[in-house]
């Protein structure tokens, strides 16, 4: 009977805790237990609840805990806690929370996720994405863009011009395009196929004079630069980064000093700029610069603020003293990127964007911006890239053929091609998604964050994957070569908009730790202003949410009250492991809080590991969500339950890798029993699953088909020119044919084994001539394999050059092979 009543109490505390039913609750459980114990069974069981019972009302009732536990924890919380520069401060205010933030409470609400579902693009929006968007690819060489030329041929700048790509994200009162954030996302994939075109498009619609112009711009900044910016009459760039200023772009060395100059016969206050900076991308053919610098004001002309901090300007290309126009040479692609710089260069107040007032804010213009244009660009480049990585490398394992079979079939091969098709899933799945959020009203800092990193390393990953299984045909580089100069590319994503190594250890749980938590940004508030009735509330609050997660982890991690998931039954397990790990990672968050305090800043690994456990969870809801409002096709199951295995199983071996490194030993082994009570669960996926997604993209199915639907497909539609050849079509209408031609190839080679055809025919268009002389084939038969082998031969083709192509300098090539010197006779 005792030990019935502790398993009572203990199941009672457990509710009590998930449900976060506060102190009341847990003493009732206690006291009653207690009592029934003190009648029917032992006292010593009874006295241990009720010294429970009274420990847990003097710690958590009100009227108890502040008048002696409230103050030392305040205290305390006052030496610990960490210091939040202004930057930080900035940054934490410029997004709003959202998904993330269910994620940090350990018991996501999913209707929160699925009330605003993706409705998709207005006709407005689909009509450009299937005929502008088309053209401008029909337009596109790769080899010539890149290598003979490296700019974009003059007839589609034109082009872009005239069809307003600069102008997606601009009003339509300023004669803009006026797109929502998806349809943003939806250009930007289509045209990702082409690096520098991307690039070209996306980043004036990202970070960059128009977006802050929007947002901050006077009425006459808007007036004059919008319609220009839309129409491309100005070509706008962004100087932020340089030499000295990377990642770390508070550190800005730049400076504007308030000076007074006679311009025109009139003495002006203004700014005198100093500048150099780097990698800025089309800055060298910028009509309009967009600058950040510091602002200082010595002499006190416009106040008694002497560092007036960052500020924006937007200056004219001809400004004296502006340098700019030469190149860098980005790695693979080489997009229009180079250096500006900037010496005594003098410009009156109202270049500054949003005039004087804005003067001093231009680190929160900048972070408010990043936050919406880090989700769009390069995270919809790297979902755009995986989908042509799915077209091609499922194409071409297909038509290649070794040891008699195609290559698709080979389980080595099978493996890479699963993965490319997982990532591409979940990479579309989060930018559209995501998209959706900011069409809502969103600014997702931490969910940019996790999008820019993850998916710029699926983007490196599947690239990777994609040159294994092309083999030679994408390390030969060529105009044939339609992978190899994004491969090469692939490193630029991984730097530029803050870089990826940074992003994970310091941005995504740092900022979310703070910003999402429910709890730790109320309480570095009541510290700041030095409200203790406020910390109380806010510091009990969060102890019974860390006993709420505990409870929760235990419990789900031992399968007993699974959360209750909107979800049909092939998703809903994977629903439901993702508000398990919620909980765990909501309290493996605040045991890092709370025993590293300020320390966690230093702890890059440890944060690391945190927001890759966030990153999995939100990764893994969009992909559930993607599931839940999309049709789904033959085949999407298996692809959705592999990238759910992967993105789960991750979760767990991060989780595991926090637990083995976290420097407080005692409270590790304590997480691992509540959080893995039964050790792991997750094993990534299965074979059987990787066999069926890698046959899906590298044959004509629905699968294929829906994953490639952000992609142009076809070649010269619309009554666009196609000047290139477009391999997705190429591979496509291969793949229509493929069954077919499967047949006829065992058909010829069991012929040949049986010795029917000649010893002699070897390449497959002789065996196909030598099966028709001998019946094997008919006319119908051989006149499909001519064709199909010589499309298949042009796609399995490299190119070659003249030996002094590659070669700057032609007069310093070596004639390896001289002919030999005439001589009378010749040995005979």
């Amino acid at each position: 009977m005792t030990f019935i009543l502790f398993i009572v109490a203990i199941a009672g505390l457990l509710v009590v805790m998930r449900q976060e039913a506060g102190t009341k609750a847990a003493v009732g459980v206690m006291v009653g237990v207690g009592l029934v114990s003190l009648l029917f069974a032992s006292f010593w069981l009874a006295l241990l609840l009720f010294i429970g019972a009274g420990i847990t009302a003097a710690a958590g009732l009100p009227g108890f805990r502040r008048s002696w536990l409230t103050p030392k924890a305040f205290a305390l919380f006052k030496k610990v806690a960490p210091k939040v520069s202004e930057t930080e401060k900035v940054a934490l205010e410029a997004g709003t929370v959202s998904w993330d933030g269910e994620l940090f409470t350990g018991k996501p609400d999913w209707h929160n996720l699925l009330i605003n579902r993706n409705t998709g693009l207005t006709d407005k929006e689909q009509a450009f994405l299937d005929n502008q968007c088309n053209q401008a690819l029909a337009m596109c060489n790769a080899w010539d863009i890149a290598v003979e030329r490296a700019d974009l041929p003059e007839e589609l700048w034109d082009f872009l011009k005239r069809e307003k790509f600069f102008g997606m994200i601009i009003p339509e009162q300023y004669g803009g395009l006026g797109f929502s954030a998806k349809a943003q996302t939806a250009v930007l994939q289509r045209l990702a196929v082409n690096e520098m075109l991307m690039v070209t498009v996306g980043v004036p619609n990202s970070l960059g004079p128009g977006e802050l112009l929007i947002k901050y711009g006077t009425d006459e900044q808007k007036e004059y630069y919008l319609p220009r910016l839309a129409d491309g009459r100005d070509i706008p760039c962004f100087g932020l980064t340089g030499p000295r200023a990377g990642s770390d772009a508070t550190s800005l060395p730049d400076t504007g000093i308030v000076c007074k100059q006679e311009v025109d016969g009139k003495e002006v206050i203004g700014l005198r700029l100093n500048f150099e900076k780097r990698w800025i991308t089309l800055a060298p053919i910028a009509t309009v610069v967009g600058l950040a610098f510091r602002m200082f004001d010595p002499d006190g002309l416009l106040s008694d603020v002497e560092d007036r901090g960052i500020t924006c300007a937007l200056i004219p290309r001809d400004t004296d003293g502006m340098e700019i126009g030469r190149r860098h040479c980005p790695i693979g692609s080489p997009f229009l990127n180079g250096p500006i710089i900037g010496k005594d260069m003098f410009i009156p107040l109202d270049y500054l964007i949003g005039g004087e007032k804005m003067a001093g804010e231009g680190w929160r213009m900048l972070v408010e911006c990043l936050s919406v244009g880090r989700c769009i660009t390069l995270p919809s480049g790297a979902a755009g890239g995986a989908a042509f990585a799915v077209a091609t490398a499922g194409g071409f394992t297909r038509i290649r053929r070794q040891f008699n079979t195609p290559v698709a079939e080979m389980e080595g091969v099978q493996q890479p091609l699963a993965r490319i098709a997982a990532k591409t899933y979940i990479a579309q799945a989060a930018v559209n998604h995501t998209a959706n959020m900011i069409d809502q009203g969103q600014k997702p800092a931490v969910p940019s964050a996790i999008l820019k990193y993850h998916l710029t390393e699926y983007q490196r990953d599947i690239l990777s994957d994609a040159m294994d299984v092309h083999g030679g045909k994408t390390v030969t580089l060529g105009p044939r070569n339609y992978m190899g100069i994004s491969f090469s590319g692939s490193a630029v994503s991984i730097t530029v908009e803050g870089a990826n190594i940074m992003t994970r250890s310091l941005m995504i749980f740092g900022q979310g730790a703070i910003r999402c938590h429910p709890y730790v940004l109320k309480e570095l508030a009541a510290k700041d202003n030095d409200d203790i009735d406020a910390f109380d509330e806010a510091f009990f609050g969060h102890a019974g949410l860390v006993f709420g997660n505990a409870a929760r982890a235990f419990t789900q991690a031992l399968g007993i009250g699974l959360a209750d998931v909107p979800f049909d039954h092939g998703a809903r397990k994977y629903a439901q492991s993702v508000a398990r790990f919620s909980a765990a990672f909501g309290l493996c968050s605040d045991a890092a809080m709370t025993t590293l305090g300020s320390e966690l800043k230093m702890r890059e690994l440890t944060s690391a590991r945190l927001g890759d456990m966030l990153s999995n969870l939100y990764l893994a809801s969009m992909v559930l969500k993607h599931w839940h409002e999309t049709q789904p096709v033959d085949g999407e199951q298996a692809l959705m339950a592999y990238s759910l295995d992967m993105l789960l199983a991750r979760t767990e071996t991060v989780l595991v890798e926090f637990l083995d490194n976290l420097p407080n030993r005692l409270v590790a082994g304590a997480l691992r029993v509540i959080t893995l009570p039964i050790g792991r669960r997750w094993t990534g996926p299965s074979d059987a699953l990787t066999h069926t997604l890698a046959k899906a993209i590298s044959t004509d199915s629905p699968l294929r088909k829906k994953l490639l639907s952000s992609l142009w497909v076809g070649e010269g539609e619309n009554g666009a020119d196609a000047v290139v050849s477009n391999p997705v079509a190429s591979y496509n209408d291969l793949l229509k044919d493929n069954a077919k031609a499967e047949k006829l190839y065992r058909k010829a080679n069991k012929a040949y084994s049986k010795g029917e055809l000649p010893i002699t025919a070897l390449h497959p268009e002789q065996r196909f001539e030598a099966a028709l002389d001998a019946g094997v084939f008919s006319d119908e038969d051989a006149i499909f394999m001519r064709d199909y082998e010589a499309k298949v031969l042009e796609m399995l083709t490299v190119d070659d050059f003249a030996f002094d192509e590659f070669a700057r300098n032609k007069s310093s090539v070596i004639d390896h092979n001289p002919s030999p010197p005439q001589t009378q006779s010749q040995p005979s």
